[in-house]
């Protein structure tokens, strides 16, 4: 069901059991999925602020921790609005329930833009009312009492009370409209915009056992899942009977599943005593599969099949602006090249895992889920329960990325757990299922043709991209999950001859969304490709791109198709876009370095989750093709507010070094329908050691509301640090992972 946070929502406020003071936001569900009245349940109050009759102060963190920081940023925002320090602030985690928590989940770079208004609103209504059980205890007008630090203040008689002196009073007020509490003005800020570390970092760095993976329960079994190595295979015989009599093992069957790849598909399950049990039992098993059509597919044939179609017409047009033909025949210098970019896995730290116990008709979960709303969709239409019958928690993740978008191992776990019916289960994926049963970044082939007027100027573009789908329910060719290229992507828009079409091969490989989808593959290639052009026409390559961000805008033909993952489109602002060039620029001293032979600098732009962002990358390379990447300056503007600029900066070098792995050394080859790398040996992330020198985040705050920060801000890497390459070597790599092309980082 989904809910939504606005004036439909109104505050509950309780007295705590031996006082204090409990206060939750109800949030009216929405019209039913099928546009009926909204569905008859009861609204229950989610307690985003709990103070004790001590003074001790008790924040919801209400959104999946993946790493993305939110468990700190959220409750930062209420804590400030509340005004009391941080240092007496403590965090509790919810329960999956989006009626009374709202959406939930870790995906898109929304948890900001989502609860910025809603989560201020909850801390200034409760400070209202503090304030107003104050003034009521002294009997002096509410307007003469301040809040800081917890404590309430009455300048005039000198007079303090503490919140948790005055929790139970404020309880027994009535709540105010969130549509006019009073929100604090932003030079009045003491928590937002000031760096705090994550609430879990000591217990992180302590080693304490906070991450999914170390989750236990009291007579838990341990269990392991075989899947067919083809996606969508399914299991024709196996030797049960063999491995049931194993040390250990308590349970061994066979898993139908079904067709849909993203819940529960065929494999056999094997459940022991130990986990190591489980997986050493597994090493005997022997499957006969069913493999499927997908095994005829493979990473080779692709290739063939996109060579083939890059020179002959679009399948289907995109977007058509102008006559490029016309414009292209007319060009004082075309400038041609064909990219690619190949399949990755999301490869998180933390192999996929999950604790589930089936008693009694009723589920109880433990899962590190980025989309638990869709996790209870999946189980519900999976195992045949209602909500009602679904206890959903959440435990922090070690990375995500989007492969926790898809809640597969989590419909695995319940149905074993189901099985079991009464015995709590984990389980625990190995590295190789996780690399192996991934729902990849799409690859993609991209064949551009770009054309310059005699004064350097782009004057026509075209793009045949080759892609990955398959036939819907009509039989038409649709894009796979994150596979597709929306006519809104820069330079659409801004150059007067464009063209952009697009051919589907058919795909049985899962592909998903992966930090920045579709932006992460797209911006290398049309960042690269206007490099390109610029240094044809003889063009500075950063000025390149402000000259066209200064052309007129040419109104999309049709409602963009990237959402909040395009670049162009009525959102985008090139104002804004122009502006983190410009503080690139400035903060990297672009065209005032001198560089050395073997020494590049490149620039790249990109827009995605609402953010805007550019990156400015120094390379040296060696004899040996070894790339040291010196430094790399980030410019973004994600609205009015930075709430946490130590997270902000920790997000900006994750995605330094992330799009590294992908430029460097990470592909998934398929080869007969399965994924041939399924280690770290085979699928090398950037090593601490390889990072670069120095990474810089730098910020613009603008008038806009504050956006999300967990994606936008890898694209344009990509793109900074092939560009540098290409002034480094003189040469154009269009292809990555740059490990076949001989290269590696020093």
């Amino acid at each position: 069901m989904q809910t939504q946070m606005n004036r439909r929502s109104f505050l509950n406020v309780s007295a705590l059991a031996g006082g204090g003071m409990l206060l939750g936001l109800y949030l009216r569900p929405t019209l039913g999925a099928q546009g009926g009245p909204p569905a008859a349940v009861p609204l229950s109050p989610n307690a985003f602020v709990r103070i004790t009759p001590e003074g001790l102060v008790y924040i919801t963190a209400k959104n999946p921790e993946v790493g993305q920081g939110i468990r700190t940023s959220l409750p930062m925002v209420i804590a400030d609005e509340l005004d009391v320090d941080w240092s007496s602030v403590h965090y509790e985690q919810a329960d999956v329930n989006q009626v009374k928590y709202g959406p939930q989940s870790a995906g898109g770079s929304t948890g900001t833009p989502t609860n910025w208004t809603p989560m201020r609103q909850v801390g200034a209504a409760a400070r209202q009312m503090l304030v107003a059980a104050a003034a009521a205890t002294w009997s002096v007008p509410e307007a003469e009492c301040t809040t800081a630090s917890g404590q309430v203040r009455h300048a005039a008689s000198g007079r303090t009370l503490g919140y948790g002196v005055l929790a139970t009073r404020a309880a027994a007020l009535a709540p105010p409209d969130l549509a006019t509490v009073k929100l604090k003005e932003k030079k009045d800020y003491k928590i937002i915009g000031t760096k705090v570390r994550g609430v879990d970092v000591a217990k992180i760095v302590s080693g304490q056992p906070i991450f999914a993976i170390d989750f236990t329960v009291p007579g838990m079994l341990s269990a392991v899942f075989h899947k067919c190595p083809v996606f969508g295979g399914k299991v024709a015989s196996a030797n049960i009977d063999e491995i049931k009599a194993l040390p250990g093992v308590r349970h061994v069957f066979v898993v139908e599943g079904g067709t849909n790849l993203t819940t529960l598909v065929g494999g056999v399950a094997i459940v022991a005593d130990t986990w190591y049990q489980a997986k050493t039992a597994r090493e005997k098993l022997k499957v006969t599969w069913n493999e499927g059509a997908t095994a005829s597919q493979s990473s080779a044939g692709f290739a063939t099949q996109a060579a083939q179609l890059a020179p002959q017409t679009p399948a289907q047009w995109v977007r058509q602006d102008g006559d490029v033909d016309a414009a292209l025949k007319g060009a004082a210098k075309v400038v041609e090249g064909a990219y690619s970019y190949p399949f990755v896995s999301h490869a998180q730290l933390e192999p996929e895992n999950c604790v589930a116990k089936f008693e009694n008709g009723k589920l109880e979960i433990w899962a590190p889920s980025q989309t638990p709303g869709n996790a209870l969709q999946g189980l519900m239409s999976t195992l045949g329960l209602q909500l009602g019958d679904i206890t959903m928690h959440q435990v922090r993740g070690g990375g995500g990325f989007g492969r926790r978008l898809t809640n597969d191992y989590v419909v695995e776990t319940a149905w074993i757990a189901k099985v079991l019916n009464g015995t709590p289960v984990k389980l625990l994926w190995t590295r190789e299922d996780d690399m192996a049963h991934d729902f990849y970044r799409p690859g993609g082939f991209h064949t551009f043709k770009g054309g310059l007027d005699a004064s350097g100027k782009l004057v026509a573009w075209r793009n045949h991209f080759v892609t990955y789908g398959a036939a819907n329910a009509s039989g038409a060719m649709t894009t796979a999950n994150s596979a597709s290229y929306g006519g809104d992507e820069f330079p659409a828009g801004f150059v007067p001859n464009y063209a952009l079409g697009q051919s589907i091969m058919t795909l049985g490989v899962p592909t998903g969304a992966m930090r920045a989808p579709r932006s992460n593959g797209l911006a290398f290639v049309i960042q690269s490709f206007i490099d390109e052009l610029a240094h044809a026409g003889g063009k500075d390559p950063l000025q390149f791109r402000l000259d066209l961000l200064n052309m007129p805008m040419i109104a999309p033909p049709a409602p963009p198709a990237g959402g909040r993952g395009g670049f162009g489109g009525p959102q985008f602002n090139a104002s804004r876009m122009k502006g983190v060039l410009e503080l690139a620029r400035e903060k990297s001293a672009w065209g005032k370095t001198t560089l050395t032979r073997g020494r590049g600098m490149g620039v790249a732009c990109h827009f995605s989750h609402s953010g805007y962002f550019a990156a400015v990358a120094d390379l040296s390379v060696n004899a040996s093709k070894q790339i040291q990447v010196n430094k790399v300056w980030v410019a973004g503007d994600i609205g009015s507010q930075v709430i946490n600029p130590l997270n902000a900066e920790n997000q900006v070098e994750g995605s330094v070094i992330e799009a590294m792995s992908h430029l460097m050394n990470w592909e998934i080859t398929i080869d007969a329908g399965r994924a041939v790398q399924t280690n770290y040996h085979q699928y090398q992330p950037t090593r601490i050691n390889q990072a670069p020198t120095a990474v810089e985040a730098h910020f613009i705050e603008s008038s806009n509301p504050p956006t999300g920060l967990g994606e936008p801000a890898l694209p344009p890497v990509l793109g900074a640090i092939m560009n540098a390459l290409y002034v480094a070597t003189g040469t154009r790599i269009r292809t990555v992972p740059l490990a076949k092309s001989g290269y590696s980082w020093a």
